[in-house]
């Protein structure tokens, strides 16, 4: 959900456990973090969701500071004030976590009650492909929705519009050092992957489980079926056709791995012609070579071809399919999270 922003499922996860609470009459607290220093199991705007039963969903840390999250979050469905609570995490219990070292982590902890109403309607943006920004002043613990927000002090709205646009939830101060939370919510990051083959095969599931909405896209009905690819949204349409529908966006990985021109080709013109964040072709470097001639061709320029990491996947020596989806994901979540130069 937020930044890095990319939560995906595990995120909604949160809120689905959240909502059925409050639905079946229940009350829910919400631990957020809201700033991290140092080494941190997870980045701002992560989530805790804790019930008035004490069901849990969601963390804000790899196990070390749940317990005492967990404590405030029922002290205030008891009638306490919202909390910003901050831990300092040893280098002990970093290692215990699997981190390198150790850091502090500041968790905003209030009942979601006030605030829900937002979340379900930034929620239901996502669903339709629409981020939203939601700002919290710490101070108070409310919230507001950037869209709808009159009375935000100016810097504020200025951060909070940049927060959007660069997809990354931060805390920030105003120009009398007040506190505040901008929490982007956004859908999760799509891929899409051309060609059913067997790295697809391993790829796919390695994608869902990092939080990305995978769709599999191949004409041939005999690679890309629900069997081959359970759980999974599989498109048998040409992959010009299918991106077409598809709409790639800022938000989109592409991934070409048939080895066929025929159906590779229109998937990469169609990929260089939208603003996916990583373009990926599966072939050697004589191949990626003949296949920018073609590309070129085309009327692609050379700055348009270099957008396609070809070939594809981190330089990991990798073999087998599942050790080439390994490298191919590596790469599409270094474009992610660490920008151009990276992978």
């Amino acid at each position: 959900m937020s930044l890095p922003t990319d939560h995906g499922a595990p995120a909604d996860d949160v809120f689905d456990a959240a909502f059925a609470w409050r639905d079946a009459g229940g009350r829910a607290a919400l631990a957020t973090v809201v700033a991290t220093w140092g080494s941190s199991p997870r980045p701002p705007g992560s989530h805790l969701a804790v019930s008035d039963k004490g069901e849990m969903a969601g963390s804000v840390s790899g196990g070390c500071i749940e317990g005492a999250v967990v404590t405030e979050a029922l002290e205030i469905l008891g009638g306490a004030q919202p909390k910003v609570l901050e831990f300092g995490v040893t280098n002990e219990q970093a290692w215990d976590v699997g981190l390198a070292c150790g850091g502090t982590v500041r968790v905003l902890v209030r009942d979601l009650a006030p605030a829900e109403a937002l979340y379900r309607v930034a929620i239901e943006a996502n669903r339709d492909g629409q981020s939203r920004a939601l700002v919290t002043c710490l101070a108070t613990a409310e919230t507001v929705d950037l869209t709808a927000a009159h009375d935000l002090p100016v810097d504020i709205a200025e951060a909070a519009q940049a927060a959007l646009r660069a997809d990354k939830s931060r805390a920030v101060e105003d120009a009398d050092g007040g506190a505040w939370f901008i929490e982007v919510i956004a859908p999760a990051r799509r891929m899409v992957i051309v060609g059913a083959v067997h790295i697809a095969q391993a790829l796919a599931p390695m994608a869902a489980l990092a939080g990305f909405q995978v769709t599999v896209v191949d004409p041939r009905r005999a690679f890309a079926s629900d069997a081959r690819f359970p759980g999974l949204s599989v498109c048998n349409d040409w992959p010009d056709e299918a991106l077409d529908a598809l709409k790639p966006d800022s938000r989109t990985a592409i991934v070409t791995l048939t080895h066929d021109s025929k159906i590779d080709d229109p998937a990469l013109e169609r990929a260089l012609a939208s603003p996916a964040f990583y373009i990926g072709a599966l072939g050697s470097t004589r191949t990626q070579s003949k296949r920018a001639g073609r590309l070129a061709e085309l009327g692609f320029d050379a700055a348009a071809i270099d957008r396609i990491h070809g070939p594809v996947g981190l330089d990991i020596g990798a073999q087998s399919p599942a050790e080439i989806a390994v490298a191919i994901l590596g790469q599409v979540v270094a474009r992610m999270r660490l920008g151009p130069a990276a992978g």
